[in-house]
């Protein structure tokens, strides 16, 4: 797309030449070269779905629907002795119901001049913004219900408190927040080994585990003298691909980066471990319509993204709060 007219000095707006100017024919001819492309904003990375189980997501179709999840039944075991009757487990069929009873949706109007006369397709670029803005809102909600359905007795799986005081280096329980830190605090990895060893004691299968932390925390996990997360460490790829911090795997966890964990009140912040099998969602964009705009010239996209979420098995997340001084 180009400009052929050029303001004069004598302010006249459709003149190609200075008013001063002559026997220059097109001398202000101005080519202006607009991009196709557009300048995205920074988008979070998205971790939701790989820290979950979304086995369901495909039995549903309308907000409102239940997914009833049968839980597989618990077998006891006895002695036998020659002749003696032997004790029957009656098989139950416990279930859990995943409800899908949360809704996003997103709006938009497209003028007609714009599709008619931009240099850029603006309903597609709308739709990937809106698409994005339904995952960031989807992955921070989810994280969230995670952190809240952690089990907080028998067995308790939250290691500190929201509270400003932090707790001696090396002490997990107590109603300080875990001091992070290298001399006289914790350091992040001894942090992680003991919700690793939480998930152990209750028979959490190391396969599919997984850790989920904010910037800051993994400034202090860079910090550590064991220096893990080197770019050696990461097969020599220093980027981040939906979350995933790095290609193998850290005190038995796969490790994840997020900007969508929950502020807290008093602590620093929070991390979170766990297992896929912890947590199930569903989700899926319902319906995606364009229509005309009964009061300008215009095109509505608007869309509907419907998800649920139940943490199914509490005894396999672990979350912890933690200081930085």
């Amino acid at each position: 797309m180009a400009q052929f007219f050029q303001t004069g000095s004598d302010g006249s707006a459709t003149s190609n030449f200075d008013a001063g100017t002559s026997g220059q024919t097109n001398s202000f001819f101005l080519p202006s070269v607009y991009s196709k492309k557009v300048l995205n904003f920074f988008r979070k990375a998205s971790v939701v779905e790989a820290i979950t189980n979304t086995d369901y997501a495909g039995e549903i179709s309308a907000y409102g629907d239940s997914v009833k999840i049968i839980k597989e039944p618990v077998i006891s075991v006895s002695d036998y002795t020659r002749n003696a009757d032997t004790s029957a487990t009656l098989l139950t069929d416990q279930e859990i119901s995943l409800v899908v009873d949360s809704a996003k949706a997103f709006k938009f109007i497209v003028d007609d001049i714009e599709s008619n006369m931009s240099h850029v397709n603006f309903k597609e670029i709308a739709s990937s913004s809106a698409a994005y803005a339904l995952k960031d809102a989807y992955d921070a909600a989810v994280l969230e219900k995670m952190f809240v359905g952690c089990s907080a007795a028998t067995p308790n799986h939250i290691l500190g408190a929201d509270n400003a005081t932090a707790l001696g280096a090396g002490v997990f329980d107590g109603t300080g927040s875990v001091d992070l830190g290298q001399t006289g605090e914790t350091d992040p990895l001894d942090l992680m080994a003991r919700m690793a060893r939480l998930l152990d004691e209750q028979n959490v299968p190391e396969e599919g585990r997984w850790f989920v932390a904010g910037p800051d925390f993994y400034e202090q996990l860079g910090q550590s003298g064991s220096k893990l997360l080197s770019v050696d460490f990461n097969a020599g790829q220093g980027s981040i691909r939906n979350g995933l911090v790095s290609s193998g795997k850290l005190r038995g966890f796969d490790m994840y980066k997020s900007n969508n964990i929950a502020a807290t009140s008093n602590a620093t912040g929070k991390v979170m471990a766990g297992h896929m099998s912890s947590t199930a969602t569903a989700n899926t964009i319902l319906s995606t319509e364009v229509l005309r705009d009964p009061t300008s010239f215009g095109d509505i996209v608007r869309g509907l993204h419907v998800y649920g979420a139940k943490v199914l098995r509490d005894e396999a997340l672990v979350s912890a709060f933690y200081k930085i001084d």
